[in-house]
């Protein structure tokens, strides 16, 4: 599979958490070796009332057990914060491809300074909703980033 449709899979997944009434925020994990999306996972801070359920940790969780972390790439549609970046780095994923990072700003100095390969794509699609949603609904964004 290719970056771009790694991507657009991870959009979808954060579409489906926008039409939820949730963060529009999707990831997916690829593995390959099998040339597959292993794993989905989408924002569900909101629909779960769990402030750790964002999409790369539910993606991750969605993966249950494996011993190939270390193969896998980790796609998601926006920059992923502190605790998704530690969530990845603890399975020493090592290769992270972000949809963009206009709307939120991570800690990708975390994956660069431990050797991961990161590609941030500036994808116009993945910009766009999150600005939409950013404006349409700042107080639940700025309570996500904890603000």
């Amino acid at each position: 599979m290719t970056d771009q449709e790694l991507m657009d899979a991870a959009y979808q997944q954060a579409l489906k958490s926008y039409n939820e009434g949730g963060l529009p925020i999707g990831s997916v994990l690829y593995s390959p070796d099998d040339d597959a999306i292993v794993a989905r996972g989408h924002n569900e801070r909101v629909q779960k009332g769990d402030p750790t359920a964002h999409a790369e940790v539910v993606c991750i969780r969605n993966a249950g057990r494996r011993r190939d972390w270390p193969q896998l790439t980790l796609v998601s549609t926006l920059s992923p914060c502190i605790m998704c970046t530690g969530t990845s780095l603890l399975y020493r994923i090592p290769r992270v491809l972000v949809g963009e990072n206009q709307n939120f700003l991570g800690a990708e100095d975390l994956f660069r300074e431990r050797g991961v390969e990161f590609i941030l794509m500036n994808d116009p699609q993945c910009i766009a909703l999150m600005k939409k949603f950013v404006e349409e609904k700042p107080d639940l964004w700025n309570e996500d980033i904890g603000i």
